[in-house]
């Protein structure tokens, strides 16, 4: 089992840190992220390199603060 951590940075990307991150598009096709073990996500939906941050959101002002929290129990799926 692979080791991944995803961090919600402050007014920034979602972090995303592992072993063996995979990351695909609606159709289910791969990204190639070259052996990269880090990736940023964009939040702010500035980024000219989505789903990947590229900083945009320094120049756009996104503002964004997420701090943890416990989600409450799943919905019941239906019998």
């Amino acid at each position: 089992m692979s080791n991944t951590r995803i961090q919600v940075r402050k007014n920034g990307p979602l972090r995303i840190e592992g072993t063996d991150i995979e990351i695909v598009d609606a159709e289910g096709r791969r990204f190639d992220l070259a052996g990269r073990s880090v990736v940023s996500l964009c939040r702010c939906g500035h980024s000219k390199n989505k789903p990947f941050c590229d900083t945009s959101h320094n120049q756009a002002g996104f503002e964004s603060d997420c701090p943890a929290r416990a989600l409450p129990p799943p919905a019941p799926k239906p019998a």
